[in-house]
């Protein structure tokens, strides 16, 4: 019941801040020095004027132009372009899975090779192998994503020819071209939170091998390989779930520039081309489904957490 009670409070909370957000969004539409329709359309007529004040709600006060928009959100009517023909649903149906799949590629690659690398370093921890990757990790996470990306379009894309240096490829299409086409994205994205789980994993490996319970099972003469899997893994890889629900809301700004430089369509470049528009409703709209990808995200880390330690339940449940 407990667990119950938690999720349905941790929903609540992230119902509080998609409202915030998008809020904060709408009145800062409203702050805008002049008119938002003259920065929006300069040269429209008055007609069409009209039609734009009441599109974004500016006839109406803030609480019940917000209101509309937020009911029809709920709803699932997210309205449609002002300047461009094209439901805004319409077009996010398109590009939420390109993001999405970079995400998950990101994670899986992360988390696939951070898990055992920092495995690895504890177990060499303070050796030069221990050293070097930590130092060469640092290294290259010490470069922004997007200088990354620039660096890997120019270098392999381009000066190397090995792979697409932009563009994309739908995996319906053709499987290969779809990978290689994401390749470059997924390293340049990948780097940063790769860093963060090593480092995480091995500090971790290296707390819990110090706790007494470790020290008890080795002196009953359980393998090594035995407690560093059932005694060890487990606790060490929590905080790692947690690093990466955590690590979510830099991975979604950085998918959305990466996805700018690589030409990727998807949920940035429509972010990018209603910033360039100045299309504010599709913009607030955009906004709170980041949003809600963030909150979907971390509930189900949690869910994954319970799952994979089963001790963490009842203190998560008490906070």
């Amino acid at each position: 019941m407990k667990v119950v009670l938690s999720f349905l409070r941790k929903l609540g909370l992230g119902a509080v801040v998609v409202v915030l957000a998008t809020f904060f969004l709408s009145w800062l539409i409203r702050q805008i020095p002049g008119s938002a329709v003259d920065i929006i359309a300069p040269f429209a007529s008055e007609q069409q004027r009209t039609e734009i004040s009441r599109a974004l709600g500016l006839d109406k006060g803030l609480l019940s132009a917000y209101w509309d928009w937020l009911s029809g959100f709920v709803r699932g009517d997210f309205g449609d372009f002002l300047l461009t023909s094209g439901s805004i649903g319409t077009q996010l149906g398109e590009v939420i899975p390109v993001s999405l799949l970079l995400m998950v590629y990101v994670q899986l690659v992360a988390l696939g090779i951070g898990v055992p690398l920092g495995l690895y370093t504890a177990y060499r921890a303070n050796s030069r192998t221990d050293a070097y990757t930590r130092a060469t990790l640092f290294s290259l996470s010490s470069i922004p994503n997007f200088g990354t990306g620039i660096i890997l379009a120019i270098l392999v894309g381009v000066k190397l020819n090995l792979v697409p240096p932009a563009g994309y490829v739908y995996i319906s299409d053709s499987i290969g071209g779809h990978f290689q086409s994401m390749l470059l994205p997924v390293i340049a994205l990948t780097i940063a939170p790769l860093t963060s789980y090593t480092n995480l994993m091995r500090s971790e490996v290296l707390a819990t091998l110090r706790e007494d319970y470790i020290t008890l099972a080795a002196s009953k003469g359980l393998r090594p390989r035995r407690i560093l899997f059932r005694h060890v893994i487990r606790p060490s890889i929590t905080p790692i779930m947690t690093s990466a629900a955590l690590s979510m809301s830099a991975l979604i700004g950085g998918a959305l520039v990466i996805e700018i430089i690589f030409v990727i369509p998807g949920l940035g470049t429509l972010l990018q081309r209603s910033i360039f528009t100045k299309e504010y409703g599709a913009l607030q709209t955009i906004v709170a489904v980041i949003a809600v990808f963030y909150i979907v995200f971390n509930t189900i880390v949690d869910a994954l957490i319970n799952i994979v330690d089963p001790r963490t339940r009842g203190i998560r449940a008490a906070r």
